[in-house]
């Protein structure tokens, strides 16, 4: 049987049915969340704003951490990387704690503003996000069809992966809170950008190593089409997911979906 379809008029006004991927090959279905599982929204209204605000007091109360403090030297890495390359982040000054402490909140909430992927960010969002989500000031969000589209999925015997730009633990919080409850128990395996950056071939090429089987038994879906290209070209199968204004599909795409509930349908 063939995967999720779209339909169209045909010549003759009949409706033609067009396989958008070959179900009998796929066995690891691996998604996007900003755009895909989640609404843009409540990364950009409520995620990032969350953090942003609660940043510096949270390296301010753990910059004794060991963890912490690794991360804050990955940012000043990534800080001269940024000099180098001529982007102009805010100046960073070492020459006391408490400068190095201004410095590095400065600079996050630069790397924020600019909804940057870097590595070291993330896991410090991922951090604060913790300390929300335990505190019930924050609750994750996903669109209406996923939870049942996971159990779908579950049932029929697919493997279900998340990879985002976001951290593992920011994936395992938010997809752990939603209000329908934990569906953690049906993700298998969470992929961050700690195996490459999600528009680099080369990431899903690791990732697809990392299971016992080939490229074509994976289908990718995100909200980014360049992802979906990537994906493509790594050899995996893939769907562009275009939910609501923000949708980003390039004129003659073929390849969309616009919610789960036609993907694996019983």
């Amino acid at each position: 049987m063939l995967g999720a379809k779209i339909h169209s008029a045909a010549d003759r006004g009949e409706v033609e049915r067009v396989a958008l991927f070959d179900e009998a090959q796929v066995r690891v279905i691996l998604l996007d969340i900003e755009g895909t599982t989640t609404p843009i929204d409540f990364v950009y209204k409520t995620l990032f704003p969350y953090a942003s605000r609660k940043l510096e007091s949270f390296l301010r109360e753990n910059s004794a951490n060991p963890e912490i403090g690794a991360l804050i030297e990955d940012l000043r890495a990534q800080h001269e990387l940024d000099e180098r390359n001529g982007l102009k982040p805010p100046s960073w000054r070492d020459d006391s704690e408490e400068e190095r402490m201004r410095s590095s909140a400065a600079y996050g909430q630069w790397l924020i503003a600019r909804d940057s992927k870097c590595t070291a960010l993330k896991s410090l969002q991922g951090k604060i996000w913790q300390q929300g989500y335990a505190s019930g000031e924050l609750k994750g969000e996903v669109y209406p069809d996923v939870p049942a589209a996971f159990e779908r999925w579950k049932r029929k015997g697919k493997i279900i992966g998340i990879y985002s730009s976001g951290s593992v633990l920011a994936q395992q919080l938010l997809f752990g809170s939603i209000p329908a409850g934990d569906v953690t128990r049906y993700i298998s395996v969470f992929f961050d950008t700690r195996v490459g950056a999600k528009t680099d071939a080369e990431s899903y090429r690791k990732i697809g190593a990392s299971f016992s089987e080939e490229p074509k038994r994976f289908l990718f879906i995100s909200d980014s089409s360049k992802e979906t290209e990537v994906a493509q070209l790594a050899g995996m199968q893939a769907l562009l997911c275009e939910r609501g204004p923000h949708a980003t599909a390039p004129p003659g795409a073929q390849k969309v979906i616009h919610d789960f509930e036609g993907v694996f349908a019983d």
